[in-house]
């Protein structure tokens, strides 16, 4: 809430305090205390209770004290208004809510009806969607950074700097030229650190800045939408495909950008003239062999590290094996890039050894290609969750049975009218784009948890069969006015 400061080592706590007691959960020295008699009124939105004093927000920043009343203090919207961010979605009754969840409030304790239950007539069918906001603790986000750079192994925790060293997630396997963070989930919620990463999550929603540092591995610095920073550096780039991709696609250039291409990569190295695309194209055999462990022809797995392409070579003529000399003539050229581009290496056969030389147009012309097929690189992120616990007993009085219609495609499930991807096998667990979802819609309540808006949308008589409520429902045209 930023009401507390430190002066001359003393804690002041200024107005604005909602007694949301995360002080008293984070505070190594146990100073904070807190009254349990209050004339402020209690937000009953969530289990945090927070008591909001008159003309404020509480600690998730959605309720509001209004002359001592708490509201919510939003308006409700509709799809409609969010629907143009969230791309060409199908056209059926059921495929999109009538209203989103962006506004609605949530009701809290779980058993009585969602805020909102509203019903429509869609293509001569009545159509039922009921909204909340939803506080889900089983939650998280990955995130896809798209870079060649080396991160770290594979399963290595990720931490932040918050007074002290907080273990926020790990990092995933990789995607295909990009790195995947996994940051929260319940084990680390609900841990120790879970407020510290709940925290540095919702200020990556938010589009700040964040710093992290991988176990044994890189320190990154991310923004949602921009270019990561790894260990200092700017990725610019994210490359079209691995180096045995690059070589096949850009196969017509590199046959005349010299007499052989290594494409130095951390997934998979090529080697041109042993390549496929080389021999198809008739590209005379070098008598160059690379470093690695041989997947295929001109194909090849070097080692992870901080050097060309993610792979440990710093120095790009280390790749190299052996030379035939007998099929390296003096003159003959060799071209080393990465799969992005950005560093290259341009050599020429001098006196039996391979020395720098200045590219040829062609060798230019390829690496322009190349880095013209790179798309920007990016921070995007997926928000991970489940809504087949408590928030379910909004819908309906027999929960299964909404778990059931969901995998069964007859209602479907959005959040804030984006939609998810949702788990195959049971309860109703779920990806969907951030990126999708209306910015400011995401909320953080100290538990931690966080708050999302969730539509359920359905035919009446589908509504019906679940045990929906049925005496909540209100007329979706008599809500919009």
């Amino acid at each position: 809430m930023g009401v507390i400061t430190i002066e001359d080592k003393k804690v002041r706590v200024n107005d604005g305090c909602v007694d949301c007691k995360t002080c008293m959960k984070v505070c190594p020295e146990g100073v904070f205390m807190f009254q349990a008699d209050d004339e402020r009124p209690m937000c009953d939105a969530c289990p945090v209770m927070c008591r909001i004093p008159d003309g404020a927000f509480g600690a998730c920043k959605r309720y509001f004290n209004e002359k001592g009343r708490i509201v919510r203090k939003a308006r409700l919207h509709t799809y409609e208004e969010i629907e143009d961010i969230l791309g060409p979605k199908d056209d059926p009754a059921i495929e999109k809510p009538l209203i989103t969840g962006i506004g609605s409030g949530t009701t809290y304790p779980d058993f009585r009806p969602s805020p909102f239950i509203v019903m429509g007539k869609r293509e001569g069918i009545d159509v039922v969607t009921v909204v909340t906001e939803a506080p889900l603790s089983y939650s998280g986000i990955k995130l896809k950074i798209d870079t060649d750079l080396y991160m770290g192994q594979e399963g290595k925790k990720i931490y932040v700097r918050r007074k002290g060293k907080r273990h926020i997630g790990h990092l995933c396997t990789e995607e295909y030229g990009s790195k995947m963070l996994s940051l929260g989930g319940v084990n680390i919620l609900t841990s120790k650190d879970g407020l510290f990463a709940a925290k540095v999550i919702f200020e990556i929603l938010q589009g700040k800045t964040v710093k992290l540092e991988i176990e044994e591995g890189a320190t990154i610095e991310l923004t949602l939408g921009r270019p990561p920073v790894v260990n200092g550096q700017v990725e610019e780039r994210m490359r079209v495909g691995c180096g045995s991709a690059t070589t096949g696609l850009f196969a017509p250039y590199m046959y005349n950008a010299a007499d052989e291409v290594i494409i130095l990569d951390g997934h998979i190295t090529g080697l041109f003239t042993e390549h496929p695309s080389g021999r198809y194209l008739n590209k005379t055999r070098s008598g160059i062999s690379i470093k690695g462990q041989k997947s295929t022809d001109g194909r090849y797995f070097l080692n992870k590290g901080n050097g060309w392409g993610g792979t440990d070579i710093t120095n790009p003529l280390d790749v190299i094996k052996d030379i035939d000399m007998s099929r390296c003539p003096e003159g003959m050229s060799l071209l080393i890039t990465e799969t992005t581009g950005r560093k290259y290496a341009f050599y020429r056969m001098k006196n039996g050894s391979f020395q720098e030389d200045k590219p040829t147009p062609e060798a230019l012309r390829f690496l322009e290609v190349l880095r013209d097929t790179c798309e920007p690189s990016n921070v995007s992120a997926v928000f991970a969750a489940g809504v087949g616990g408590s928030a379910r007993a909004g819908v309906t009085k027999n929960p299964i049975r909404l778990t059931r219609a969901v995998h069964e495609g007859r209602v479907k499930v959005t959040i804030g009218g984006a939609r998810p991807f949702i788990f195959p096998g049971g309860g109703i667990n779920f990806i969907v784009d951030y990126n999708k979802v209306k910015y400011g819609s995401v909320y953080l309540a100290p538990t931690p948890s966080f708050i999302i808006p969730v539509e359920y949308t359905m035919t009446l008589e589908t509504f019906k069969e679940i045990g929906g409520h049925i005496d909540a429902i209100r007329d979706i045209k008599d809500l919009k006015k």
